[in-house]
C-alpha cells in the first residue's frame, strides 16, 4: 500500500495524500449527496491548483450531470434493439434512489463531481474522467450474478424506491466513515461476491490505473468514499494489463445459452416425434396448445401493464415464436411495439424520478409503463413456456 499522509492545509480525513513514482495524488473521498463533500472538493482544488483533476465519472455520466435535459438523447428504440432495457431500469432505479436521498438535504447526487469539473474549468486545470463506462459496469455486474441472485438484487433495488429513510448530514458523516463503509462493502461482498467485485474492486483497479496515467506530477482525484481504501491498496500494483479485461462486457452465462437453446430444441423435437408416433392431428393439437399456453399469459401480462391494444395483440402473436428462440424475448418485442404505439412525452421523462417511487406512477408514466410491459410480458412468456413445454413433453410419453 502506498504511503498515506495528510496535507498541511488541515484537511479532514476525507483527504489523503498518496505518493506513486513521481506523482503526488490528493485523494478526496466524497459522499455523492453531501453538501459538505461539495465544499471540500472546491476547497482542495482551489488551494492546491493541481496539474490535473481526476474525477470518478465516465463520459456518459459526465454528460448526464452536465446537461439537465440528457433524456433528449435517449433513444428507447435503440436501447430495446440492443437488449439493454433491464440495464436502463437498474440505472434509473439507482439514480432515483440517490436523487431522493439527496433531495432530503437539498443537494442532488453527483453535485460534488460536477463541482470538481466546474472548479477545474474555471481555473483552467485539465480534467480526466477516470471511471469505467457505467454501461459496461452494470452489464458486467448483471452477467456475473446468478439467476437467483438477480431476483434478490432486483427485489432489493425496487424496495429501495419505497424506502422512507430520512437522511441528514450527520448520518452522511457516519456513512463516510471508514468503519461504516467497510462494513457495508463487506456485507455486499458476503451476499453478492461477484457483484461486489464488479462494482467495487474492478473499478478501484480501473480508476487507480487511469489516475496513474493522467499527466502531471501533482493531481487531485475525487472519488466516492467507498473507493478510497481500494484505490490505496492497488495504486502501487501494476494492473495496466488488466484494463482490457475489465473493460470488456465479459463472457455471457454459458449455462444460460445452453438452456436457452435446449428448451426450444426439445419442444420442436417433441412435436416432430408426436407427429411421427401419434399422427398429424395430435401434433397439430399440441402445437395449438403451445400457441395458446404462450400467447394467453403473455397478452395478459401486457393487459396488466395497461399496454396499447396493438402491444397486447403483438404479445399474443410473438410469444409462441420468441419462446422458441433465445435470441430475442417477448418482453423486448412488446416493449418495442409499446414505444412505437405510445411513446413517452417530454413531461414524463422529467417526472420519472418521482413517478418511479409510487405504484400509481408506474402505470401513469408512459416511460415506466414500457418497463412494466417488458417485465410482465417476459414473466408471462416464461410461464407459458413451462406450461406448454410440460404438456408437450408429457404427451410424448403417452
Amino acid at each position: 500500500m502506498p504511503t498515506a499522509t495528510f496535507p498541511q492545509q488541515n484537511y479532514p480525513e476525507d483527504v489523503a495524500v498518496l505518493h506513486h513514482a513521481d506523482k503526488t495524488i490528493l485523494l478526496v473521498g466524497t459522499a455523492h449527496i453531501s453538501r459538505q463533500s461539495t465544499d471540500l472538493v472546491q476547497q482542495v482544488i482551489e488551494q492546491e491548483r493541481p496539474d490535473a483533476v481526476c474525477i470518478e465519472l465516465d463520459e456518459k455520466r459526465y454528460a448526464a450531470l452536465s446537461r439537465r435535459n440528457s433524456w433528449e438523447n435517449l433513444d428507447l428504440k435503440q436501447i430495446i434493439k440492443t437488449r439493454q432495457l433491464a440495464t436502463l431500469l437498474v440505472n434509473l432505479i439507482l439514480a432515483t434512489y440517490q436523487k431522493k436521498l439527496g433531495g432530503q438535504i437539498g443537494i442532488m447526487p453527483g453535485t460534488e463531481l460536477l463541482a470538481a469539473a466546474q472548479t477545474a474549468q474555471q481555473l483552467n486545470i485539465p480534467i480526466a474522467l477516470c471511471d469505467r463506462d457505467v454501461r459496461i459496469t452494470l452489464r458486467r455486474a448483471w452477467r456475473s450474478t446468478s439467476f437467483w441472485k438477480k431476483g434478490y438484487l432486483l427485489a432489493t433495488l425496487i424496495a429501495s424506491l419505497f424506502d422512507r429513510t430520512e437522511l441528514d448530514e450527520e448520518k452522511l458523516t457516519q456513512m463516510r466513515s471508514k468503519d461504516v463503509l467497510s462494513e457495508l462493502i463487506n456485507e455486499l461482498g458476503a451476499a453478492l461476491p461477484q457483484t461486489k467485485s464488479v462494482l467495487i474492486d474492478e473499478r478501484d483497479i480501473f480508476m487507480a490505473e487511469k489516475i496513474k496515467q493522467t499527466p502531471g506530477s501533482r493531481l487531485v482525484a475525487v472519488v466516492g468514499a467507498g473507493h478510497m481504501e481500494g484505490i490505496k491498496q492497488v495504486l502501487d500494483t501494476n494492473n495496466r494489463h488488466r484494463l482490457d479485461e475489465i473493460s470488456a462486457l465479459g463472457p455471457a452465462n454459458n449455462l444460460g445459452k445452453i438452456v436457452g437453446w435446449t428448451i426450444p430444441a426439445l419442444i420442436l423435437l417433441a412435436l416432430l416425434a408426436i407427429g411421427l408416433r401419434q399422427g398429424l392431428h395430435e401434433m397439430t393439437a399440441n402445437a395449438l396448445y403451445w400457441l395458446l399456453a404462450n400467447g394467453i399469459p403473455t397478452s395478459l401480462g401486457a393487459m396488466l401493464a395497461l399496454a396499447h391494444p396493438l402491444t397486447i395483440v403483438s404479445a399474443f402473436a410473438a410469444s409462441p415464436i420468441t419462446s422458441l428462440s433465445p435470441l430475442i424475448g417477448a418482453g423486448y418485442v412488446c416493449a418495442f411495439i409499446q414505444v412505437m404505439a405510445k411513446p413517452p412525452v417530454v413531461r414524463e421523462f422529467e417526472t420519472v424520478s418521482g413517478d418511479i417511487a409510487t405504484l400509481k406512477g408506474w402505470w401513469h408514466n408512459k416511460l415506466l409503463r414500457i418497463f412494466l410491459v417488458f417485465l410482465f410480458t417476459t414473466l408471462g412468456s416464461a410461464l407459458g413456456t413451462w406450461i406448454g413445454g410440460y404438456r408437450i413433453l408429457n404427451a410424448l410419453t403417452q
